[in-house]
């Protein structure tokens, strides 16, 4: 943590936040992607957390590092976006979406479609919001159980009692085995 606030400490905001962007912004996309399940919105959300940044970069206390901070600030807006009333109102474009559209995407969109396909990530985006965004930190993005905790603002056991259960239902779900045991 002392590092990372080492590494920008003499920088300008707009210096900070182009490394920020950088180191951060595949990870703020990917968790956004997984609240919203769209490409187009998980961008529009990612854009949104890093004018958070921006205009709250001479609050930040340096109590935590910049990337629990900014998966913090991840997780509040891709929550108070789902909660909208246009997400739960409005049918997502994917659902609408052309076959033709679909054929035109980017070999980045390429991939992340490949990424989609996979059963086991199809079950996960499947699971609660609670349930998801656990597996997610933990599988997908490597955080502890106390840095999950800290981002998402719940106890360590709590997030231990969120992977037991989303566990055993991506496990019923698959039809039993033993994956993603610890």
């Amino acid at each position: 943590m002392q590092e990372d606030q080492d590494k920008h400490e003499n920088q300008s905001k707009k210096e900070l936040l182009v490394d920020l962007m950088e180191e951060y912004g595949d990870m703020v996309l990917r968790v956004a992607y997984t609240y919203v399940k769209e490409r187009q919105l998980a961008e529009d959300i990612s854009q949104e957390v890093f004018i958070r940044c921006y205009q709250s970069l001479q609050s930040f206390e340096n109590r935590s590092s910049y990337k629990t901070w900014i998966y913090r600030i991840t997780v509040n807006n891709c929550r108070d976006y789902v909660k909208s009333w246009s997400f739960r109102n409005l049918f997502p474009k994917s659902i609408i979406e052309t076959e033709n559209e679909r054929k035109m995407n980017s070999p980045s969109s390429q991939m992340e479609q490949k990424e989609e396909n996979n059963e086991l990530f199809e079950k996960v985006l499947n699971l609660s919001v609670k349930l998801r965004e656990v597996i997610i930190f933990y599988y997908y993005e490597d955080l502890s159980i106390n840095e999950i905790s800290d981002v998402i603002k719940v106890k360590p056991n709590t997030i231990k009692s969120r992977l037991r259960r989303a566990r055993i239902s991506l496990k019923e779900q698959i039809g039993g085995g033993i994956f993603l045991e610890e």
